[in-house]
Parts: C-alpha cells; structure tokens; sequence
C-alpha cells in the first residue's frame, strides 16, 4: 500500500490559489452547519517522522472559526495519563456534539508503541462512530530522502534541534522497515466509517490541499445524512399494524421471558444476621480495609467499585460502611445522576472516564455507566439501537480496566417489592429521610417488572470472570452490609497477595 504511493505531487501555487479560495468558503460553511446538526468530529493526524503533521494542522485551521475546535498534541505520557488506562487519555479529551478535535498523534501511538491491539483500537472507533462522531484520519507519508533531508534541516536550527531525536534518525536508517509496520496498521485499521487517507506530503501545497478537499468531502457527506435523518423524524407515518405473532414471542432484546425465572428470581432474601453479629463482623472487616487502602496505595492497586440497585435497596448504607474505614485522600465516591447538558453533548460513557481513578486510588459510583441498559433503556432516553450495543461497549470498557490492572467489582443491591414499599412509607414518616424519596422513586416502583427484565438481562450479559456482578441480598441491611465490605476486603487481600 504505502511503498506503492507516488509521495513526489506535486500543486502549481496558481492551481492550488483557485482550489482553496473556493475549499476554504466551503470549509468555514460546513464547520458552522456540523455545528447546527450536533455533529462531533475528531481528525487524526498521524504520519512519519518530520512529514509536517504540525504544519499541516496549522494550515488546515486557518480556515475555521476559532471557537469550535482544539487541538491536542499527544506526545510522550504524562504521569496521570500513565496511572490510568491507556484510552482514558483519549476518552477525556473527544469532542462533544457539534466540536471538532484534532489529535496530532493519537491512539494509534498504542499500537507501535505498546501493547494496545488493534482490535482494541478498532472498539473505540466503532464505539465513537455508531454514536454519531466522524472520524477523519490522515497519514503523512514522504520519501527516506525527504525524510532525512528535513530531519538534517531541523537539526541544524538551534531553534529546532530538540525536536529530532536518535529515534527518529534511527527510523530513517530502518526506513523500508517502517514503512512495512505502517503499512500493516493503516490496512487492519481502515474502516468504511473510519476511513485512512494517505496523504503525499512532500509538497506543502499538495498536501494541504488534498487534507482540506477530503475534510470538506467528509463533512459534506454528515451533514447530508444528518438532514436526511432529522427529515425522516419529521415525517409523520402511521402506526405500523401489531402483529400479534411477533408480539407473543418478544421482538425487543431481552422483553420476552427468556430472561425471567432468572437471576434475580433465584436469590434468597431472607438472608440476615443479627445486630450483634453485625457489629462484630463490621468492626473486624473495616480493620482489615483501614490496612488494605494502605496498601493499595503502596503497591499502586486502582479499584473500581460499581453500586447498582433498587431505588431504597441500601447503596449509601453500604457504601457509607465501606469509606468509614478508609482515607479520605485515597478515594472518591461519584453520585451518579441524570446527565448535564455538557454531558448529554458527549458520548454517554464520557462522564465516566472522567472520573476513572489512577493507580493506587479507588472510585466508588453510586449508579454508574449501566444506566444505559437500565433507566435509560425503561424510561425511552435511549433508543433501541443504542442500549443494545451498550452491552459490548461497557464489557470492552471494564475489559479495557482490568487489562490495566484495576479491580472491578459491581454489586447489584437486591430487595424485593413489599420490602421497598415498607422503606418508601418509612422515609416518608422519617423528617430527617423524607428527602431520599420523591415522586419518581414511585413512578419507577410502578414499573418494577420491566427493570426486572432489564436487570436480568444485564447481568447475564455483562458479568464476567474479571468484572462478576455480585448480586446483594439486601432485605436485612445488616447482612448487606456485611457482604459488600466482605467482598471487597477479600478481593483486595487476594490482589494484593500476588503484587
């Protein structure tokens, strides 16, 4: 592919005056109406060494409206980039709905450079497009001669010197031999909604020519599917007959009964012990976690633990015994409530990442990124296309923490009706607890078995060997509790026993 490539075009400045006079007028148009249509886009620059990305970068934004876009230089690693998982340095920084990112160097840099694989990068592309980014990706390619004639210029210049390295002179004496590893990584990597463009850099001209033609090309095509969609939404079409068939067997996901008489069906509730035993035994597992945080801090052990549960099913409570026995400095507990509007504009997994803990830390969510598969999926803020594929996209997200080195537990806190009905009436007789309960706790009790189906169906697809859901009999808080600190202190004595 690349070795193939003729990198000496070359544009007269007479032709490429006439194009971009016409490119540009376009390029500012399409910025501001990717902007009207919620449209995020995220360009890549990636390319050999000294083939100008910066340069190219630099030409290419003097043709759009300063407000809308950021660039990021992702060079080396920075120290909270290295304690956290490898996409959270990217995750942080995509573009919310209607921006545009530009990355010179990005997340390819894993996969020449460490031991990200491709398929992993290829999950995050998938992840970002099917939610509706546009992904323009460019490599810069120009000849060994070229090559080491800009690396010998830049060299020359004191004021330029720093930016050749002996890595870069020893990838030019390896020339052929990059080129082969390139080759292979743009051939696996190139997707028809993630597409390369091999980019012939030699003339500056030329290059930044064809960069501009094939971003106006690509925002031409989202901003026409865009129009397209937002036309077959104004449609109004009749509602489609019911077919009684399709209807007793389930059409959606996980709503007919292949998923009752399942998880949940199967705990036993009645589980409890007495106040006694539980003092006793809260007193002794906090002990053991007050030196365990210590030592998760000392060895550099990230832990992730995820609350899910019935609205009143005992998550403060269990989580409030967990932080009593722990330094304040060395975790952090995120509530977890309806998504912002800055929120909204990203990728729903985005506020997530943010809040990733870096090694040695521990991150405690009450609610977390299972809201997609559960709330957002009864209540309709999410369509049926897009809580479907949440469930690869959250298994490849806590495959990606664990690959890191993170513990990761989640815990689903269980209770059943008539037991939640008793704590709704007493938070409502309780002044000092009436504000725990709203009408929405009560609304969403009305649909108890639709979040029934769901949770099932959650757990059975997205608990694994690395990241298990641990399902809380939670009907005796006491026993509650109890399990959750037991969990989490035996999980933590058993990594810390290997490191």
């Amino acid at each position: 592919m690349l070795g193939q490539i003729d990198v000496n075009k070359t544009m007269q400045k007479k032709t490429y005056d006439k194009k971009m006079e016409q490119l540009e007028i376009r390029f500012g148009e399409l910025q501001r109406a990717c902007k009207e249509h919620n449209i995020p886009i995220a360009v890549v620059f990636e390319g050999l060494d000294a083939s100008g990305k910066g340069t190219m970068i630099n030409r290419m934004i003097q043709s759009l409206d300063p407000r809308g876009f950021k660039v990021f230089t992702l060079g080396r690693e920075k120290e909270d980039e290295v304690m956290r998982p490898y996409f959270w340095r990217f995750f942080t920084k995509i573009p919310e709905q209607g921006r545009m990112h530009i990355f010179d160097q990005s997340w390819y840099k894993g996969v020449y450079e460490k031991d990200i694989s491709e398929k992993e990068v290829l999950d995050f592309e998938q992840m970002l497009t099917e939610d509706g980014m546009m992904i323009v990706k460019f490599f810069l390619m120009i000849s060994k001669e070229e090559q080491k004639k800009r690396l010998e210029r830049l060299e020359k210049n004191s004021e330029t010197s720093w930016r050749v390295t002996g890595q870069d002179k020893e990838n030019n004496r390896n020339y052929e031999k990059c080129l082969r590893k390139y080759d292979k990584l743009l051939v696996h990597t190139d997707t028809a909604n993630a597409p390369w463009t091999v980019v012939e850099a030699t003339d500056k001209l030329y290059a930044a020519c064809k960069i501009i033609s094939t971003m106006v090309e690509r925002m031409e095509r989202a901003v026409k599917e865009a129009e397209k969609r937002q036309k077959e939404k104004n449609v109004k079409r009749e509602d489609p007959v019911e077919n009684p068939e399709s209807e007793e067997k389930g059409t959606e996901s996980g709503s007919a009964d292949s998923f009752r008489n399942g998880v949940l069906q199967g705990i036993d509730l009645s589980k409890t012990i007495s106040r006694d035993e539980y003092k006793k035994r809260k007193k002794e597992l906090q002990k053991r976690l007050s030196v365990l945080h210590n030592k998760m801090y000392l060895k550099r052990v990230p832990v992730i633990l995820a609350f899910e549960g019935w609205d009143a099913g005992g998550k403060g409570g269990a989580i409030k015994r967990l932080t009593q026995a722990m330094d304040p400095r060395g975790y952090e507990v995120v509530p977890v409530a309806a998504p912002n509007d800055i929120e909204k504009a990203h990728h729903y997994l985005w506020r997530f990442w943010e809040k990733i803990p870096k090694a040695g830390h521990m991150a405690i969510f009450d609610r977390t990124w299972y809201g997609r598969v559960l709330v957002e999926r009864i209540e309709g803020f999410a369509k049926e296309d897009e809580w479907s594929r949440a469930y690869s996209e959250i298994n490849n997200m806590e495959e990606q923490f664990v690959n890191a080195g993170y513990i990761v537990l989640k815990f689903w806190l269980h209770i059943d009706k008539d037991e939640q009905k008793r704590r709704f009436e007493e938070r409502e007789k309780t002044p000092e607890k009436q504000w725990k309960i709203t009408e929405e706790d009560w609304r969403n009790r009305a649909k108890w078995d639709e979040y029934e189906k769901a949770v099932d169906e959650m757990i059975v697809r997205t608990s694994t060997a690395d990241a298990p859901w641990i399902v809380v009999e939670g009907n005796s808080k006491y026993h509650a509790r109890i399990k959750v600190l037991e969990t989490v202190v035996n999980a933590l004595e058993k990594r810390l026993s290997t490191v």
